[in-house]
This record gives C-alpha cells, structure tokens and sequence, in this order.
C-alpha cells in the first residue's frame, strides 16, 4: 500500500474552500481561521543576488520580520483586516499571522539582507557571496592518443 503525499498548497486551498462553504451556510459568524498561512512567494536569482518576492497587499512596511538563522530565510507579519462586514458573500483574502521559511542553499550575510516593500509586493534581497559563489568548472582531460 503506497502513501500519498499531501501537497501544503493544495490543502490550503481545500481549507480556503471549506472556510467559504461554512460561511456560506453561516454568514454571521466571524471567521475563526487561526492558522499561520503562507503568502505567494516567488524566488529568483540575478547576477549579484537572490531575491526572494512576497505578494502581501494591504500593509505597511513596518508589518513584516525578516531574520536569517541558520541558512533559513524567516519572513513573517500579521495582515489586520480592519473592515466592519455585517454578512459575507465571498471570502479569499487571508487574514492574521503569516509566515514563510525559505531554505538557502548558500550562506548570505544577515547584515547585507535588504527588504523593501513596495506595491503590495516585499522584496527581500541577499547579495551573494563572492567568496562561497564559485561553481564548479569539470575539464575533460586530453590523452595523447586522443587529442
């Protein structure tokens, strides 16, 4: 008998799908989700860097925590959902505490980590080490035979 994996976006989706589904059949009630969820992330390199991208509309720049420990990247904030609703008709926005651990397989400075949000959008670069970048070139050896 085999076992199946569950993948963490799909059963955050059912759980976003079943929190619409009870409010649908209990529109007073005040969403109760106290989970930690995790914002859409996208993770790139360039030239001199890797950046790490979180959609995260709706806050202020003083709402997040970034920290390296570890060689884990920890990104996390709590988005407040300030409006007074009397009924829900749909609800996907996420609210509450987030958070984000993205492993790096190379070590970066945590005192040359530089975040910005801008757009909804938290852009968090970590310049590479120069040092610890190099990649490994294989040469392919000639023999006299073989030239």
């Amino acid at each position: 008998m085999s076992q199946q994996l569950i993948d963490p976006d799909s059963m955050d989706e059912f759980e976003r799908q079943m929190d619409r589904m009870i409010h649908t059949f209990f529109p007073h009630e005040r969403r109760t989700r106290t989970r930690v969820w995790r914002p859409p992330t996208d993770m790139y390199e360039t030239e001199d860097a890797l950046v790490v991208k979180i959609e995260a509309a709706g806050m202020e720049p003083d709402d997040f925590t970034v920290s390296l420990a570890n060689r884990t990247l920890f990104v996390r904030g709590v988005r407040k959902d300030t409006e007074e609703k009397q009924s829900f008709h749909r609800l996907e926005i996420l609210y509450g505490e987030f958070q984000i651990e993205v492993g790096l397989s190379e070590s970066y400075h945590a005192d040359q980590i530089e975040a910005k949000y801008d757009r909804g959008f938290l852009y968090i670069t970590l310049p590479k080490s120069k040092e610890e970048h190099r990649v490994p070139i294989r040469v392919q050896t000639k023999s006299e035979n073989n030239p």
